[in-house]
């Protein structure tokens, strides 16, 4: 399969970052791309970084006005599309969803974002209601797509809950870059260690993994940091964890990766993790701590 990752640089105009979006995207279609996987968020600079009611006002229904301009362009292009959304729910319910468009415009389905994190120029337990979708598949014209957000990305158990209900592709749209105040050396074994979390999901699970990230800089509004310089580095890997395609680390990509989708059942077959999982001895993993 043909697979479009888009990493682009945002600026405050919505409208404006959907043009730009929906050029990369047609770039990429017009490159053979199948499934296009642009950065989480992608409408909007990354408005967490301060904590501000106003900023609420980004979000919107789903569906609604986004959803169908990104699934008239699905339908358009004949594409999978998908798309990362501030999501309202209803006044003071929000939620960062991941939603896929199939190639007749329609919603194949939606993901959640399961893990909300709160750090300095991260606060997204200000804005996001964990998801209560769980970690479920979503069924499409070129596969089963197991579709995380970011802060997802660190956890290997929604890797596998994906795995186990037999998804294809593990996907997962982010928004993540450097903190000013470290030093290069915590930078570069941050950025490394985001790749290679990723990368031991596919390898223990079997499956392609796809990862695009935003790039660029964008300050911080109130001033208190010198704001987030994302690392961009979007990837695609396969079932063993082998480099299909790496971005840059500071500059915008649109690329095209074929991936073989047939290569996970003989990877499975060689490294048959899912046959000796000892599933009878894992009923701590559901327990916070075990002292």
């Amino acid at each position: 399969m043909k697979i479009g990752i888009i990493q682009q640089t945002c600026t405050a105009d919505p409208e404006a970052n959907k043009r730009k979006l929906a050029g990369n995207i047609r770039a990429a279609a017009a490159k053979g791309a199948e499934l296009v996987v642009p950065q989480e968020l992608h409408n909007s600079l990354y408005f967490c970084q301060t904590e501000d009611t106003d900023l609420c006002s980004l979000a919107e229904p789903i569906p609604g006005a986004s959803t169908e301009f990104y699934g008239a362009l699905a339908r358009e292009l004949g594409i999978v599309l998908v798309t990362s959304l501030f999501e309202r729910r209803a006044a003071g319910l929000y939620h960062n969803t991941a939603v896929v468009m199939e190639r007749d415009g329609s919603i194949a389905g939606i993901y959640r974002k399961m893990h909300i994190p709160d750090d300095p120029a991260y606060y997204e337990k200000f804005y996001f209601t964990p998801g209560d979708l769980g970690f479920r598949p979503i069924d499409t014209s070129v596969g089963r797509l197991g579709v995380q957000v970011c802060w997802d990305q660190w956890y290997p158990e929604g890797a596998r809950l994906m795995a186990l209900q037999g998804a294809e592709l593990l996907i997962y749209p982010t928004a993540i870059g450097y903190e000013s105040s470290d030093t290069p050396e915590e930078q570069e074994r941050q950025r490394e260690a985001w790749t290679t979390v990723q990368r031991g999901h596919a390898v223990a699970n079997g499956l392609p993994l796809i990862a695009v990230n935003r790039t660029g800089h964008e300050p911080d509004p109130s001033g208190q940091t010198a704001g987030i310089r994302f690392w961009g580095s979007s990837f695609v890997c396969g079932p063993q964890g082998e480099f299909l395609y790496r971005a840059p680390i500071g500059e915008e990509a649109v690329e095209v990766v074929d991936v073989d989708m047939k290569r996970s059942e003989n990877v499975r077959r060689w490294w048959p993790f899912l046959r000796d999982r000892r599933i009878d001895e894992f009923a701590p993993l559901t327990r916070r701590f075990i002292d």
